[in-house]
């Protein structure tokens, strides 16, 4: 078994990830090995083997890539980053399919199933995480600001809380990769009135949300118990569409938000999350969404926080064993 000094951070994610190596630069100049991986890369590129059943309660297992070997009891965390699974493109759409779900449930079983390692996060507490209304259902039960929302696919109930108030946005509850005629489609948070709501609604829940009549927006970035908070000017409604048009500005939150926002991460099992705030003329904080694997890397080169240095440090810190 290895010393504490020798044992790897697993680092999932895909071929380019500059956010991922802004914290392998950092492991590295600390010295902690790290195994990054892409489970895309599953046969030549990737090798996993584990055994059950048989001698100590540990796993015994290894994953192999042609440059790094980690012994699966021996890792200390994993940075579940942004990797993506095979498509298996080279197969028939069955073959496709039965050798996808093998490859989840396989590799992905394998590594959700050790024990001993700090997941940031773990993918089954960001898929968790990922639900729309639970966000929203647990920010009211921290008592956070939340903005009115109406979740349905009744055009009736769509079109009587839009006209109940001055201004009302539509957003997506899940991000998806969305093309038309090639050209992938970004979702963005668009204003809404109610003679836009016709029997479309009616196919899929669709979101509706008082629009803040905001001064600002804030993205939170928690790592751990650090708390990275950032104001963003901007006169987008979706500051998203243009990030040329955006200033950045480092602020302290008021301390019972911060708090608030750490135990909503508690509450979903999480060590990190971006959370995305709208300010109001009223100074008061509006959530708006918690993306539990959100980008940072942009912030970090425009502000100069030490955030990769804080994932570095938690993954350095590793698990219970």
């Amino acid at each position: 078994m290895r010393t504490t000094e020798e044992r790897p951070v697993l680092v999932a994610t895909e071929v380019d990830d500059v956010t991922a190596d802004m914290v392998i630069t950092e492991l590295n100049r600390r010295g902690i090995p790290v195994v990054r991986f892409n489970p895309a890369d599953i046969g030549d590129g990737l090798t996993v083997s584990a055994r059950y059943g048989s001698g100590p309660a540990r796993v015994a297992g290894r994953l192999l890539t042609p440059s790094r070997d980690a012994d699966l009891e021996d890792v200390r965390s994993v940075y579940w980053r942004r990797p993506t699974w095979p498509a298996f493109a080279d197969l028939s759409p069955d073959d496709a399919r039965f050798a996808a779900a093998q490859t989840r449930y396989g590799l992905g079983g394998v590594l959700h199933a050790l024990d001993h390692p700090l997941w940031v996060n773990h993918p089954l507490r960001n898929a968790e995480a990922d639900y729309k209304p639970h966000q929203l259902a647990l920010a009211q039960r921290l008592g956070l600001a939340v903005p009115a929302t109406v979740i349905t696919n009744d055009t009736d109930v769509a079109r009587s809380f839009i006209a109940a108030h001055p201004r009302v946005i539509h957003k997506a509850l899940r991000a998806t990769s969305y093309q038309r005629d090639g050209v992938p489609v970004v979702s963005w948070a668009e204003q809404v009135t109610a003679d836009q709501v016709d029997d479309r609604v009616r196919v899929v829940p669709h979101l509706f949300q008082v629009r803040v009549d905001k001064v600002c927006d804030v993205r939170v970035l928690i790592v751990g118990r650090q708390v990275f908070a950032v104001r963003i000017e901007s006169e987008l409604l979706d500051w998203r569409r243009d990030y040329s048009a955006l200033a950045y500005s480092v602020i302290a939150l008021p301390a019972p938000l911060e708090a608030a926002l750490v135990a909503f991460l508690d509450a979903f099992g999480l060590v990190s999350g971006s959370f995305d705030l709208a300010v109001d003329r009223d100074e008061t904080y509006w959530l708006l969404e918690l993306n539990p694997n959100g980008q940072w890397g942009w912030l970090k080169e425009r502000t100069g926080l030490p955030m990769a240095a804080a994932f570095a440090d938690l993954l350095t810190q590793g698990g219970t064993r």
